[in-house]
């Protein structure tokens, strides 16, 4: 399909700073984490499985400290998992010794069911020190913005109480601002957990890593824009020669000119703005944002095919991952 074609080999990046998308919320999360801590006996970090490895906040090792540790790569229905155990093996090396995939939003009965043991298994394994006498166990669940918390303590609550929510999802970064008071969600053992904001680093520094959070929603899109996280996504596909979207969007072949793709696709989906023109009439033309979040709500959505947008970090010196991730 792409015979002859050449693609950019390299994704510029000039017009936006996405390294610095820290709100006011996050720091206040932050430090209410941090007070926390004495009383918290483990921690859940949830991930986009799509990117496993980029933008995870470094600074949750320094806030969590020595506590047990468990990391769930939720969306799994959305990832390319054919190369899961290196993924397991390179997560390994960086300290993660459990790790589950899921897709929180099913409540998969067969995945939810195995995370209260799992956390009570490496609570008791690590000991509790000071809270060595108290029977209930305190988990706080902490992750980058969007990547499925609250359905997680919402789907646990689901499982053993049989309760509605507990707390409120959204499709958009950002939703939950602030930590939450406990949130009982299992009564054998008895089990609460503590939702966070979603945090990001202060500092992403890399602009491929702050384009993949984008992608994958982790950031509000206008913060970095529509059009600019469709121009990356469709770097990516080219890249990796994955060509779906030509026969998703009515597209006659490849292409590597946003602007020439967002035009023709706004034309097929009748996407168009109405603007007056100086002598007050008005003239049409194709709405390039509207056309940017279909292709960008596509990948979202799987309609895209299964991706793994963090492929590059699993090379065999591993060199690209400890750049990018610390």
């Amino acid at each position: 399909m792409a015979a002859g074609k050449t693609f950019r080999e390299m994704f510029t990046f000039a017009n936006k700073d996405v390294t610095k998308w820290f709100p006011g919320h996050m720091y206040k999360g932050l430090r209410q984490m941090q007070a926390r801590m004495k009383n918290i006996d483990g921690i859940i970090e949830v991930h986009d499985a799509r990117i496993p490895f980029s933008g995870r906040n470094a600074d949750f090792k320094f806030t969590i400290g020595v506590r047990p540790r468990l990391l769930i790569l939720n969306k799994a229905d959305l990832a390319d998992l054919k190369d899961e155990q290196n993924i397991r093996k390179a997560l390994k090396k960086e300290g993660w010794s459990r790790v589950m995939f899921a897709d929180c939003k099913l409540d998969s009965t067969n995945f939810v069911k195995k995370i209260v043991p799992t956390v009570e298994e490496m609570i008791n394994e690590a000991g509790r020190y000071h809270r060595a006498e108290e029977r209930d166990f305190n988990v706080l669940v902490c992750g980058v913005p969007n990547v499925g918390k609250s359905s997680l303590i919402n789907a646990i609550r689901h499982r053993y109480l049989r309760a509605g929510k507990a707390t409120r999802v959204g499709a958009k970064a950002g939703v939950t601002r602030s930590l939450l008071e406990k949130i009982r969600v299992c009564d054998e053992p008895l089990t609460y957990i503590l939702d966070s904001p979603g945090i990001l680093s202060p500092n992403v520094k890399s602009i491929e890593v702050g384009m993949r959070l984008a992608l994958c929603a982790t950031l509000q899109d206008h913060l970095v824009g529509e059009d600019i996280i469709a121009d990356y996504l469709l770097y990516w596909l080219n890249k990796n020669s994955r060509f779906e979207y030509v026969e998703k969007f009515g597209l006659t072949e490849p292409t590597d000119d946003i602007q020439e793709m967002l035009v023709k696709i706004a034309i097929n989906e009748k996407k168009v703005q109405k603007i007056r023109t100086t002598e007050g009439g008005y003239k049409y033309k194709p709405n390039l944002l509207a056309a940017a979040s279909l292709v960008i709500k596509a990948f979202r959505t799987g309609e895209l095919g299964k991706v793994m947008l963090d492929n590059d970090f699993l090379d065999a010196d591993q060199t690209h991952y400890r750049t990018v991730c610390s």
